[in-house]
């Protein structure tokens, strides 16, 4: 069904002339750079899946923006590639999309982001806007930062500084073993560990420190075996995707008994291959707010979406938010000009389905939202995942303002 999809988006749909940008196209070409083939397909499609659903709940379903204007999405398969990623914004610039979307892997961010600014520079009439919902390493809205970045998923530091808050109240755990995937986004995450465990909770020993090849491990086993061995009372990991699931898959096979806090232990198969084995060890740190839900708008969307996609699980709430800015931003610009809709998206706020207040900072464009600790379990489960009967539940909520870190971007916007 998705490479149908893909082929769709590359090739079915009418190309928009190459300026077309303004309010009165007939319809906004929005395009997708994710691996929608490879070991991390699995979140691409799932990507592709939500935002088109967003766009069709909050834009298409309420006659478009700015009055009448109403979005599609393509779906081009990058392979999680930074050089592919390149090939396929080239691609999407060529059929008129001037708003590209992408999120797994931060490797593949920073090339997007040096591909958007250079083809902005060269071509001032064909403005590109990058929305990015899943690439948390912090420099792309630090030192890398960009006016033409826009960032709805809180950074790495973010999110860890939300961990160990959890991690310094437990008095049991003494040792920590740190593995990751080894490009931009695992070393941040090892290196935000050790920063705020040390402010926090300086007894504690870190007892590994690993990196490993992204997308190409297949048996964790290994790595596991290490970590049993260790001793750790708990493991950080921002491991997502198929590195993810095979680590807990061979967690669970060695018996590994410490703790996991991670950052996408959930959904596109994890929860199924942790099952019973993670009940109450697994804990996973996101905006997400399903169990218990936040919400009854939020509880509609879902149901909505559940019966479109009855074997498919919402695993990126994000895109809901980043979609209903976007289009809240084209109304407030009353434009689809990149430019101006990145200008009425600098400070915007918004209030999320969840109820959750967000805001999008202007000074470096990374989204500020409270941040939840969730556990793996089936009790108290409204929203399972893989159709496992098991999900994640809310334990603890650290607030924005906690959360927001300072920033080192200095930013450069067009005159």
């Amino acid at each position: 069904m998705f490479k149908k999809r893909i082929i769709a988006g590359i090739f079915g749909l009418a190309a928009m002339s190459a300026g077309a940008s303004d309010a009165s196209a007939e319809t906004i070409k929005l395009a997708l750079i994710e691996g929608l083939s490879g070991p991390f397909a699995a979140n691409g499609q799932a990507a592709l899946r939500e935002y088109e659903f967003a766009a069709d709940y909050f834009i298409n379903s309420k006659g478009g923006v700015n009055g009448g204007t109403k979005v599609e999405f393509l779906g081009l398969d990058n392979k999680t590639s930074p050089k592919e990623s390149l090939i396929q914004l080239k691609n999407a610039i060529g059929q008129g999309a001037r708003f590209v979307f992408q999120g797994n892997s931060s490797g593949v961010a920073h090339a997007i982001v040096d591909g958007v600014n250079k083809h902005n520079e060269r071509n001032p009439d064909e403005k590109v806007l990058y929305i990015n919902y899943a690439a948390v390493d912090p420099a792309l809205t630090n030192d890398s930062c960009s006016f033409w970045h826009f960032r709805f998923d809180p950074n790495a530091d973010q999110k860890m500084f939300a961990i160990t808050e959890v991690i310094a109240k437990r008095a049991d755990i003494k040792k920590i073993y740190l593995i990751g995937q080894d490009y931009s986004f695992g070393k941040a995450v090892a290196a935000a560990a050790r920063l705020y465990l040390s402010q926090k909770r300086p007894d504690i020993e870190i007892v590994g420190d690993e990196l490993h090849p992204i997308g190409k491990v297949k048996d964790f086993t290994p790595y596991v075996t290490k970590i049993k061995a260790s001793g750790a009372d708990a493991v950080i990991t921002g491991n997502w995707g198929s590195d993810m699931v095979n680590l807990a898959r061979a967690s669970v096979d060695v018996g590994v008994t410490a703790d996991f806090f991670t950052y996408y232990a959930a959904g596109t198969g994890i929860t199924a291959a942790i099952g019973e084995a993670g009940k109450n060890r697994i804990r996973v740190v996101s905006e997400d707010h399903r169990n218990p839900p936040g919400s009854s708008a939020w509880i509609d969307y879902m149901k909505a979406f559940k019966a479109k996609y009855p074997e498919n699980d919402l695993v990126y709430p994000r895109v809901a938010t980043a979609i209903a800015m976007l289009a809240n931003a084209m109304n407030a610009a009353k434009s689809t000009d990149p430019q101006k809709v990145a200008m009425a998206l600098e400070g915007m706020e918004y209030t999320r389905l969840d109820g959750t207040k967000v805001k999008m900072r202007a000074s470096d464009h990374q989204i500020q939202m409270p941040l939840n600790i969730s556990v793996h379990t089936n009790e108290d489960i409204t929203w399972d995942y893989d159709n496992s009967g098991y999900g994640t539940h809310v334990e603890s909520t650290i607030p924005a303002d906690k959360v927001e870190l300072p920033t080192s971007c200095k930013m450069e916007r067009p005159s």
